[in-house]
Parts: C-alpha cells; structure tokens; sequence
C-alpha cells in the first residue's frame, strides 16, 4: 500500500509576504523554484504511481521541478478561494476586523464568492478519495497549496476541516500520510528541501 505524498508549492513573491493566494496564478520566485528542484531527490526516492495537481502555474512548476512523473490537473485541489480576502495578510484584515482568524471566521465575498472551510474540505474529501484508488500501485503524489493541504490532512485523519489549523506547512515542503494498523496517520511532515 502506498502512500500520499504531499508537495506545496515553492515560494511566490505572494507567499513571501503572506498575502492570502486563492485563485490569483502568481508564479514562484527564483527561490520558490530552487525550493521545488530540491524536492527531486525526495521525490525520485519514492515509487510514485499516481499524481494529482492543483492547476495553479505555481503548482504545476513545482511538479515539473520537483520530478512529478505526468501530474493529473485536479481542480479540487486549488486553493481555499479567500474571496474579499484574496491578496491581503492576516495582519491586514485584523486591523479591519481586530482578532479575525480564518479558521474561525472565514471569508467574505470579493472578485469571487469565497468558500467556507467546509467547502474547500469537501473537495479534499472528493481527492482522498480518487487518491485511494491508486495506492494499491504505489505512492499518490498531491501537489498543491498550504491550506488545501492542510485540509486535506485533517480530513485524511478523520477531522473537521476546520483543524486543518493544526498543521503548519511551509512552502517547498513535503509531506506524507499513510497507515498504521490500517488506520491513516501522518507518517512525515513538513520536510525541507535540504532535508
């Protein structure tokens, strides 16, 4: 039985900041892609029979970087879309709102109409699954974004979408989930590229 292996994306100038990146295709920065060339090494040692990609630029660069063999573009794993938020800091919106937090308050309508985090775990639910099918074969490779993933772990593990909160997850980084006793656990997180 394979695993899931869990890529974010390296670095964008957006990311960098810490402005809230939904559905605005912002591409990496020089050191977003030094980040996703040293995931090659991590990735050629696992035996990856599947891939899934988010189709932000920024994702499917870091696929390509990184090794991914032939990612699969899977809608579901764009990222939450922040709608009145998209392209604001958390700093930003707290002198707004004193105290908002997205995993408690959410989002409001902007551009796009936003999502709550049950929406966006909805969809990772709809991921897991797909990626289920193919680990008979092998490793599922989930390239994609810091809170879908984070969403993603929280429903692999049987959480609310909301404790997605509790798992931090840089940029450039990987991941996995997999199984003890047939359970889903994590069984590493947040490895750097260097690592």
């Amino acid at each position: 039985m394979g695993e899931l292996v869990i890529l974010r994306h390296g670095e964008t100038e957006w990311s960098r900041t810490r402005k809230h990146t939904g559905r605005t295709d912002i591409p990496l920065t020089p050191r977003g892609e030094e980040q996703a060339k040293g995931l090659a090494p991590w990735v050629a040692g696992r035996d990856i029979a599947f891939a899934f990609c988010s189709p932000a630029a920024r994702a499917r660069r870091t696929a390509e970087l990184a090794g991914v063999p032939s990612p699969e573009t899977e809608p579901d794993l764009w990222e939450w879309d922040y709608g009145g938020y998209e392209g604001r800091t958390t700093a930003e919106i707290g002198r707004d709102l004193p105290g908002w937090w997205i995993w408690k308050d959410g989002v409001v309508p902007g551009a796009t109409p936003g999502e709550t985090v049950e929406a966006v775990g909805d969809r990772c639910d709809r991921v897991i699954a797909k990626a289920k099918a193919h680990l008979a074969e092998g490793d599922v490779a989930l390239v994609a974004h810091g809170h879908v993933l984070r969403i993603l772990t929280a429903r692999w593990l049987g959480l609310p979408a909301r404790d997605g909160r509790l798992f931090a997850l840089d940029t450039g980084t990987a991941s996995t989930l997999g199984f003890e006793h047939r359970r889903e656990v994590i069984t590493s997180w947040n490895i750097p590229p260097s690592a």
